[in-house]
């Protein structure tokens, strides 16, 4: 069951990341992850629970990674094009994997194991397709907010699996949007101080944004707390979600080289199928 929660999470996800895209047309990135995550907070308000000290010191530390992987993937997608980003941050799997083995002492079997390296060399290929299209590493603002964003989710996903060992789904997905609004409250009234304040529009699409990211994680909480849940299985299939951004990216946003990544993601979606089928 929490294969099918995972992967329910990715599609949900796949379409968050293109909402958030769509939005920045309207807002900037503090504006649209404020209104967001207290819009995903209200919701989740009715769960909320009282908990010791420790676990709410926990939980603001996993809303400091979160806040820091939200922000600047939002910058990245200001500054690159959503089949870019959503491209590299299926490398985020490879590096939860491997501390998943170390740091937890998961194991896979072959089959497993044949799924993640379809996925890692998709992700190789997709990086040449990249470089393709004239973007570079050195020196590009977006590739430098793109790496923050990979490491602190990295170390975020890492961080879910001990805490969730001790914490309930809800009360740690409330508790957690809540000190990330806090947060972001902090970092809009600090952004607007230094770069003047920029008017707010409303949009629809911030409602749309908080109802997916609050049902994407929901599904990836109670997948991760199931019982012989493997947090690397759960990285790979909700990285998946790239195939979806790719998907709707490519028709709303007019990218180039599709073509090419679509053969590319085919081998992706082939190596997570391979996954799941594996872990079933």
């Amino acid at each position: 069951m929490w294969i099918w929660m995972a992967l329910a999470s990715a599609v949900l996800l796949g379409c968050y990341d293109v909402a958030k895209k769509l939005a920045l047309r309207n807002n900037n990135t503090y504006s649209i992850l404020l209104v967001a995550t207290a819009l995903s907070a209200l919701f989740l308000a009715p769960f909320l629970t009282a908990g010791c000290l420790h676990d709410h010191l926990c939980l603001m530390l996993k809303a400091v990674l979160v806040t820091s992987s939200w922000v600047s993937g939002m910058i990245a997608l200001e500054l690159l094009p959503i089949t870019t980003v959503s491209t590299f941050k299926t490398s985020r799997p490879m590096f939860v994997v491997l501390f998943s083995i170390i740091i937890y002492g998961e194991r896979l079997n072959w089959l497993q194991w044949a799924g993640v390296l379809a996925v890692f060399a998709a992700l190789w290929l997709l990086t040449i397709s990249s470089e393709h299209e004239g973007i570079r590493l050195k020196g590009n603002k977006g590739f430098a907010a793109l790496l923050v964003s990979i490491f602190t989710g990295v170390a975020s996903a890492l961080y879910d699996k001990h805490i969730m060992a001790g914490m309930q789904p809800l009360f740690v997905q409330g508790w957690t949007n809540v000190y990330i609004t806090i947060i972001l409250v902090f970092l809009t009234f600090i952004n607007n101080r230094r770069s003047g304040r920029q008017p707010f529009k409303w949009d629809w699409t911030l409602l749309i944004i908080a109802v997916l990211i609050t049902g994407a994680d929901m599904l990836y909480f109670f997948s991760l707390k199931a019982d012989g849940s493997m947090l690397s299985v759960i990285s790979l299939i909700r990285r998946s979600s790239v195939i979806v951004t790719f998907a709707l990216g490519a028709v709303l946003f007019k990218e180039k080289r599709i073509a090419e990544k679509a053969g590319v993601l085919a081998l992706m979606l082939a190596g997570v199928s391979t996954l799941m089928l594996a872990s079933v």
